[in-house]
Order: structure tokens, then C-alpha cells, then sequence
């Protein structure tokens, strides 16, 4: 099994191994019980009793459920970031339109089948509902970060810049699309991606 990346919601990281999968049980339950309950009914006892786990193990990790939350929305990363990356190791390098599907394509999957994904996916809407979003930083600077190599760029400013551009678009299409259809209007997302290639193109070409 693999460890549970760090998060800066964590109060105390997992140090041994026992402790390292009862958090993971902790996020597993909390993603079920997103999809079952949603957020605003979302509570660390029900995390608890679902996890199997006293509810002072999920205080020893997380305040609240925000915290916990947004610890399972850096999981999510970490998880799209490996899918990603391996994706880009099967296909090779240089072409960022190949890029671009791999980014989109393994998203789309995780917002199909990753329980609690719909609605937290990487954090930027926690809590769930509210009126202002956070911009997509982390994500943006995650794909520089992973896509610089493969596409021979340095992850400057400037590329920071369009993925966080790139991102921000997806994101409110992608959302259009579920909202449409409940695994995505495939007719919102070829859009979204002749839109995406558009803007691309011009930048990274």
C-alpha cells in the first residue's frame, strides 16, 4: 500500500504504517459518504463509525471536515498527477495536443468513477457551494511542474500562466457538462477541447 501523501490540512502526518492506513480509511469513507450525503450533511462521526475507526482517530488527523476534505482533495491530485504521468510515459514526449488529451482524459475519468471527485475533485470549491471559488493554483502548478519536461519548456511564470488559464476553462466546462449529462455531455466536452486547442496552439505552438 501505498502512503498518503502529506497534506497541509493533515494536524499530524502518519508516521507508521497502521496509522498511514487508518487515515487511509478515514478519506476512503469520507470520499463514499460525499457521494452518498453530499457536503453540507457530511460529519466526522459519520467519517468514523463508516471507517470503522474511533472518532478520535479522525480528530488526531483533521479538525473538521473541511480539513478532511481538503486532505482528501490532495489526494486526488496526487492520484491525477501519477495517472498522468504514466499516461505520458506510455505515449512518449513533445506533443502538448497529446499532452492536453491525457490532462482531459484522465479528469474526465476521475470525475466518472472516483467516489467524492464530483464534488471536491481538487479542493478549489471546499467547502462545496460556496459563492467564491479558489482559482485552480495548485492544479496549474502541478501540470507545469509535470508537462514542463515533456513539453521542453521551463515552468516559468509565463507557462504557469496558460495552465492556470487552461485549467479555470476546463473547470467551468467540464462542470457545464456534468451538469447536462450525468457522465458528461460528450458535445460540451469536444467543444471544450476544440476551445482548449485553439488557445493552445497559439501559446504553446
Amino acid at each position: 500500500m501505498k502512503p498518503v501523501p502529506h497534506a497541509t490540512s493533515l494536524r499530524r502526518a502518519p508516521v507508521q504504517r497502521r496509522s498511514a492506513e487508518r487515515l487511509t480509511r478515514i478519506l476512503d469513507a469520507c470520499a463514499d459518504l460525499l457521494d452518498e450525503v453530499g457536503y453540507d450533511d457530511l460529519s466526522t462521526r459519520a467519517v468514523a463509525q463508516r471507517a470503522g475507526v474511533p472518532i478520535g482517530s479522525v480528530y488526531r488527523f483533521f479538525g473538521n471536515k473541511r480539513q478532511m476534505a481538503d486532505a482528501l482533495a490532495q489526494r486526488n491530485l496526487e492520484r491525477y498527477s501519477a495517472r498522468v504521468t504514466e499516461r505520458l510515459r506510455e505515449t512518449g514526449g513533445g506533443d502538448w495536443r497529446v499532452a492536453m488529451d491525457a490532462v482531459l482524459d484522465e479528469y474526465l475519468e476521475m470525475k466518472r468513477t472516483a467516489p467524492g471527485f464530483s464534488l471536491v475533485d481538487f479542493g478549489n470549491q471546499i467547502p462545496v457551494g460556496a459563492r467564491h471559488s479558489e482559482p485552480n493554483h495548485r492544479v496549474a502548478d502541478r501540470l507545469s511542474e509535470l508537462l514542463s519536461g515533456y513539453l521542453d519548456r521551463e515552468p516559468d511564470e509565463d507557462l504557469r500562466r496558460v495552465f492556470l488559464i487552461a485549467v479555470e476553462t476546463a473547470d467551468t466546462l467540464v462542470h457545464l457538462a456534468f451538469r447536462v449529462a450525468p457522465d458528461g455531455d460528450p458535445k460540451v466536452i469536444e467543444e471544450m477541447r476544440e476551445m482548449l486547442r485553439a488557445y493552445l496552439s497559439r501559446v504553446l505552438d
